[in-house]
C-alpha cells in the first residue's frame, strides 16, 4: 500500500538506476514486464520507512529477556496503554523487531504548521521527536504549546524563517510545539534541544531518546546482519575500516564478548569521536578508535608503524569489515535523492582502493566482509565480479545467517555466486501497511519474513583469503 508518492531522482540519476534494474541479464530471466514493475516497486518503496524498528541488545551487559522486558514497559508507556509486540529474530538472537503501525490516513492537518528539512522529516517516519535545529519554518504566530501539523520540505526550497511555505511538502504527522517561532528565529542563532514532540505521526513508532542507552542500539536489520556474516571470535585482530558511527564495531566487539582487539577506523574526527563515546556507552574495552585514512591504512616495512595504530604490516588482521562509503541509495525512508550521478558514480573507484588495501591486511585464511547500503550493480555485485577477477587469492564463501535475497543479475556472476551473496532488495518489500488490529492477524512466522524483507537496499559480500 504507497502512501507517499515514489522518490525523487535527478533526471540522469533515474536513468542510471533504470538501467541497473533493467539490464540485459536480468531482462532475459524474467521479462521486461517483472523488470518494469520491480523497479517501479523499488522508487514506491524507497520513500517509505521500514515495516518495523530494528534494536540490538547490548548482551554484554544484559540478556535480551530483561532488555525486552524493560522495553515492553516503556513502549506501553508512549503507546498509552496499547500492546505492540516485541519480537526476537530466530537467526539474529540479539535483534528484537517493533511493527511500526502506519500510515494513519485518519490524522487532521492544522493551519498551524511546522516545516522541517528532509533529513529530520525522515527520522520522524522512524519514530523521532523534531528537534529546533532540524526546523526550517513555521507559522507566523506559532507559540510555546500549540498543537501544530510538521511538513518535511523534500526538495529543500524553503527558505529559512519563512511564515509560509507553499512548495512540495509532506505530511509527517501531529506533535505539539515546545518552543515558538519568535526563539526559533531570534538573532542569536539556531536553538538546541525538542522542538516538537509528535504525538499524532503518520507512522507510530517508539522514540528512543534516551532510552536504555546502555543497553540498546538502534540499527537497521541488515547492518546486524553483517556482524554476524563477520563472525569475530574472541582473541581475535579485527579491522572496521570505515566503521563510523560504530553501530558494527560495537557490535563485533559484543559477539567477540569483548576479548580480543577491534581496530575501528575513520578518517573524519568528530565520526570517530562518536565511535569512542559508542563503545564507551555499552561498556566495551575491546575496541581502540583511530582517526585514520584507511586507503592509506597499509604500511610497506616496518619503519611505517607505530605500537598499536595505523598504518599496519601485511596480513595483520584475522578479519576485515569494509563497509564501504557508497551513493546511500538503499536508505529509508528517502522522498528525494539529491546526488548527482557524477556523485553516484564516484564511489567505485574510492571503494576499490580501499578493497586493496582490505586484501593485503588480511591473513591468509582470513574473512574479508564487504557490504555497502547501496542498491546499484556497480557498487555491489560488480565489485565482487571485480575482486574475483583481480585477487585470485580470494574465494567467495557462503553467508550465515543468510535472511536476504541473493545478488542481481547484471555482472556476469554464476547462479552458484549469487547465491553466496545478500541483497536486501526494497523492491521485494510488499508494504501492507499495519495496525493494532491487523497486528493480531499476523503469525509470528509471517512477520519474520516481512521484517526480513520490508527494510532498507543492502548488500553483503563474504570471501576468504586463501593463500
Amino acid at each position: 500500500m504507497s502512501f507517499f508518492c515514489k522518490i525523487k531522482l535527478r533526471p540522469d540519476v533515474e536513468e542510471y538506476l533504470r538501467a541497473t534494474f533493467k539490464n540485459d541479464e536480468l531482462i532475459s530471466a524474467v521479462g521486461p514486464l517483472d523488470a518494469e514493475r520491480k523497479y517501479e516497486c523499488l522508487l514506491k518503496n524507497l520513500s517509505h520507512p521500514p515495516a518495523f524498528t530494528t534494536v540490538r541488545v547490548n548482551t554484554h551487559l544484559a540478556s535480551v529477556e530483561h532488555v525486552r522486558s524493560l522495553l515492553c514497559e516503556e513502549i506501553l508507556k508512549q503507546c498509552k496503554g496499547f500492546s505492540i509486540p516485541f519480537l526476537q529474530h530466530p537467526e539474529l538472537p540479539d535483534i528484537l523487531l517493533i511493527p511500526i503501525i502506519g500510515p494513519r490516513k485518519d490524522l487532521q492537518e492544522l493551519t498551524n504548521q511546522v516545516i522541517v528539512g528532509a533529513q529530520c522529516g525522515n527520522a520522524v517516519l522512524r519514530g523521532a521527536h523534531v528537534y529546533a535545529p532540524g526546523i526550517i519554518s513555521t507559522s507566523k504566530f506559532m507559540k510555546a504549546g500549540d498543537m501544530v501539523s510538521v511538513y518535511s520540505d523534500i526538495e529543500g526550497k524553503c527558505k529559512r524563517g519563512a511564515k509560509e511555505f507553499l512548495g512540495t511538502k509532506v505530511f509527517l504527522g501531529n506533535g505539539i510545539s515546545e518552543v515558538g517561532r519568535s526563539d526559533l528565529f531570534n538573532s542569536n542563532g539556531p536553538m538546541k534541544g525538542l522542538g516538537v514532540k509528535m504525538i499524532e505521526p503518520v507512522y507510530l513508532s517508539p522514540s528512543f531518546d534516551n532510552v536504555l542507552s546502555s543497553y540498546i542500539f538502534l540499527q537497521n536489520l541488515p547492518s546486524s546482519v553483517v556482524s554476524y556474516v563477520l563472525n569475530p571470535q574472541p582473541g581475535e585482530k579485527i579491522l572496521d575500516m570505515c566503521a563510523a558511527p560504530g553501530g558494527k564495531t560495537t557490535h563485533l566487539a559484543t559477539l567477540m564478548h569483548d576479548e580480543g582487539e577491534v581496530i575501528a577506523m575513520d578518517k573524519i574526527a568528530d565520526k570517530v569521536k562518536k565511535i569512542s563515546q559508542n563503545a564507551a556507552l555499552l561498556k566495551l574495552n575491546c575496541i581502540k578508535t583511530f582517526c585514520y585514512d584507511s586507503t592509506k591504512a597499509l604500511a610497506t616495512d616496518q619503519t611505517e608503524c607505530w605500537q598499536g595504530g595505523p598504518p599496519f604490516l601485511p596480513e595483520t588482521f584475522d578479519r576485515i569489515l569494509l563497509d564501504a562509503p557508497c551513493s546511500g541509495m538503499g536508505q529509508r525512508p528517502n522522498m528525494a535523492y539529491s546526488c548527482s550521478l557524477k556523485e553516484v558514480t564516484s564511489y567505485q573507484p574510492l571503494q576499490r582502493k580501499l578493497f586493496r588495501v582490505a586484501v593485503q591486511l588480511l591473513k591468509p585464511g582470513g574473512i574479508l566482509v564487504y557490504s555497502t547500503c547501496t542498491i546499484t550493480l556497480s557498487e555491489n555485485e560488480e565489485q565482487v565480479a571485480w575482486a574475483l577477477q583481480t585477487f585470485p587469492c580470494l574465494q567467495l564463501q557462503s553467508q550465515e545467517p543468510h535472511v536476504g535475497g541473493e545478488g542481481m543479475m547484471g555482472a556476469g556472476l554464476s547462479p552458484e555466486q549469487l547465491k553466496q551473496l545478500q541483497r536486501f532488495d526494497p523492491s521485494d518489500a510488499i508494504l501492507p501497511g499495519m495496525d493494532l488490529n491487523s497486528l493480531q492477524g499476523f503469525k509470528y512466522e509471517d512477520m519474520i519474513k516481512l521484517a526480513n524483507k520490508d527494510c532498507i537496499g543492502f548488500f553483503i559480500a563474504k570471501f576468504m583469503k586463501v593463500q
